[in-house]
């Protein structure tokens, strides 16, 4: 080990942020730029499943809400592919490797939304998760990253509480509103645990994040914290988790749950899943058609500044 690289595992041991400036191993580099944009992407396919909904929406009230949602998540977007460029990255390639197939996202946005109740079971399982994965990123080592973390949270939050409030408000009304939030569940209980990654022991990439204090916990460790936060949550809402091995564990304090369908998982991030076609070809849509803004955009930029150096002359 060099004195950079000795330098550097002394600041992670320490607690130090790092900044974009200072010396980092390639490595480190890399696993940041493809976690960071992976997190990018997810939140802006993300916007899909649920933008769906808006002009569908049962209430102007449930329409305002879930369009504050969607922005959000715009904006969550635009903080992490900002924190990407930080790190070298060229947020124009980053984007074509998304429409490419090259670079993936979160498998759980490959799920179609059929009934107003996944509005209520995206926010609270999917944002749920979110949350559980994301507050320990809020203490990630690279500085920007942690930072963008602290505001995506807590509009996260927001996210997961809406969600509920829709299963709640369905849980309270009538048998078929009941079944329409149960089956909601029975849809998004198993890709909300997915949501975390494979398991332990066939992710390549957790150890080294985590002695390099990029994550803080592993996936299986936050895939347990997200079932026993969870469980109480759904007894409360009068629904039942579809999963007839999910029991209490008085030794571990814990939930004990089945096992996954991780092909089903594999498919998915291949490309194969219910709706991988369909969101890709919405984003290269948008992508396209928004083209002159950006173009607008930066030509205006550039009139600016060829402006005020013509002032300061």
């Amino acid at each position: 080990m060099n004195s950079l690289e000795a330098q550097f595992e002394a600041r992670i041991a320490a607690e130090d942020k790092i900044e974009p400036k200072d010396w980092m191993p390639d490595h480190y580099r890399k696993t940041l730029i493809r976690q960071i944009s992976q997190h990018a992407h997810s939140e802006i396919v993300g916007m899909l499943p649920e933008g769906n909904w808006i002009t569908r929406a049962p209430s102007l009230r449930r329409k305002a809400v879930l369009l504050a949602k969607v922005q959000d998540e715009a904006g969550h977007g635009l903080y992490l592919y900002s924190a990407a460029e930080t790190l070298g990255a060229d947020r124009d390639t980053l984007i074509n490797d998304l429409h490419s197939g090259k670079a993936k996202y979160s498998s759980i946005f490959n799920y179609p939304t059929l009934t107003w109740a996944d509005m209520g079971a995206i926010g609270w399982l999917v944002d749920g998760a979110a949350i559980m994965n994301q507050v320990p990123l809020c203490r990630t080592s690279y500085g920007p990253y942690a930072r963008a973390m602290v505001r995506v949270c807590k509009e996260e939050s927001f996210h997961q509480r809406q969600g509920y409030e829709i299963m709640l408000t369905l849980c309270r009304g009538s048998a078929e509103q009941k079944a329409m939030a149960q089956d909601a569940l029975n849809r998004w209980w198993a890709p909300s645990l997915m949501m975390f990654g494979p398991k332990d022991a066939d992710s390549p990439n957790t150890e080294q994040s985590m002695r390099w204090k990029i994550k803080r916990f592993s996936n299986d460790e936050l895939r347990q914290k997200f079932v026993d936060a969870t469980v109480p949550q759904a007894e409360y809402l009068g629904l039942t988790i579809p999963d007839p091995d999910l029991k209490w564990n008085e030794e571990k304090m814990g939930y004990d749950f089945g096992e996954l369908n991780w092909e089903e998982f594999y498919n998915i991030v291949s490309g194969n899943g219910p709706c991988n076609r369909q969101r890709i070809q919405a984003r290269k849509k948008a992508y396209d058609e928004g083209k002159w803004v950006r173009e607008a955009a930066m030509a205006h930029a550039e009139k600016m500044k060829t402006r005020k150096e013509s002032q300061a002359a």
